[in-house]
């Protein structure tokens, strides 16, 4: 969203001043044509804008022309090595190959696929991740930070000898401040779209907190054109998670829910009534701050910044508007009626 330079992926745009893409990978076989393409229908419908996928041999190359033709999303082919494999994935249908050009191997292969990516007119991500700096600059005195950096940097400059500028990079480390600091040594040098995310994050609860953290740091600064939210398991989370975080720091329109920690004034279960709320606004594709709160002592008036909310009462919930109180209803109609008033909103 930040950058200087926009890159099409088909027809997503990344960088300039456009909204931030989501990115996720399959998990599936990519010889299991039907499966890995159901997976993509499922991370398109949770919100991802574009999906990665391996192409380890030429012998997937079949599996992923068909994977590329029946996609409701650009597909990227995620390479490593085998420039032939780069190669033929573009001419598959790839909308954009992801390839280290260092592991490619000799030059004369890497312009090889840089040939290929100008022939289809698509974009290469190229880039590095804190298992990958390169010798001379991890064996160097600069901090490791700017080792990452640099690394990158180099496959940014072996792209430009070739004239070829259609790029995105990818800057990922394990480590979140190390993270922040490499793509905003990066981010100060280029005029590329930069994809960022935390590399092997870990499981749920974990990749959530460091990617939000890392990830979060990098958006409030400016720093961010594509993300991906790295989570050891099922890429749906990585998609809900990633929306998430857009919609709470206000890149992506959507509800954003606030509700009280509860005290022993609480006079409903703030809790489940919160999981309620977010469930019955999750379609809704407008920014609106939405209050849970525990009782009417103080509810309205500490949440009266929100658009609407619920404070609950003995028999059900006050249904409030910037701090005001509108509508007393028992709990069997809280539902209904908060409805009602979210529809006017919206």
């Amino acid at each position: 969203m930040f950058s200087k330079k926009t890159i099409f992926v088909n027809e997503i745009p990344i960088g300039g001043n456009h909204p931030i893409t989501i990115q996720s990978m399959t998990n599936t076989d990519t010889l299991n044509t039907e499966k890995t393409i159901r997976q993509i229908i499922k991370l398109a419908n949770a919100g991802a804008d574009i999906v990665r996928v391996s192409v380890r041999t030429l012998e997937d190359i079949p599996s992923f022309k068909e994977i590329c033709k029946n996609s409701n999303v650009p597909i990227v082919a995620d390479i490593h090595f085998d420039y032939k494999v780069a190669i033929e994935s573009i001419k598959a249908g790839a909308a954009k190959v992801r390839i280290n050009p260092g592991n490619i191997g000799d030059s004369w292969k890497v312009k090889e696929v840089v040939k290929a990516a100008k022939e289809y007119n698509i974009p290469i991500r190229v880039g590095a991740n804190s298992g990958s700096i390169k010798k001379e600059f991890e064996n160097s005195n600069m901090p490791r930070y700017q080792a990452l950096a640099e690394s990158a940097l180099q496959e940014v400059k072996i792209m430009e000898s070739l004239d070829f500028e259609n790029i995105v990079i990818s800057i990922k480390s394990t480590d979140a401040q190390e993270n922040f600091l490499a793509n905003k040594y990066i981010s100060d040098k280029v005029l590329y779209p930069l994809h960022i995310g935390i590399t092997e994050a870990g499981i749920y609860e974990d990749a959530l907190i460091l990617s939000s953290a890392g990830l979060g740091a990098l958006l409030l600064n400016n720093i961010g054109d594509t993300l991906r939210i790295s989570i050891a398991g099922d890429p749906i989370q990585e998609v809900l998670v990633a929306k998430k975080l857009l919609t709470l720091l206000g890149f992506k329109k959507g509800p954003r829910i606030i509700a009280c920690p509860t005290c022993a004034r609480t006079e409903i279960k703030v809790e489940e009534l919160a999981t309620k709320v977010k469930e019955w606004t999750k379609n809704i594709e407008k920014d609106l701050n939405i209050a849970v709160m525990g009782c009417v002592v103080n509810g309205p008036g500490e949440a009266k910044h929100a658009d609407i909310g619920i404070a609950g009462t003995k028999t059900g919930g006050a249904i409030f508007i910037n701090g005001e109180i509108i509508e007393t209803v028992p709990e069997n109609k809280l539902e209904d009626t908060f409805k009602k008033y979210i529809e006017k909103l919206i």
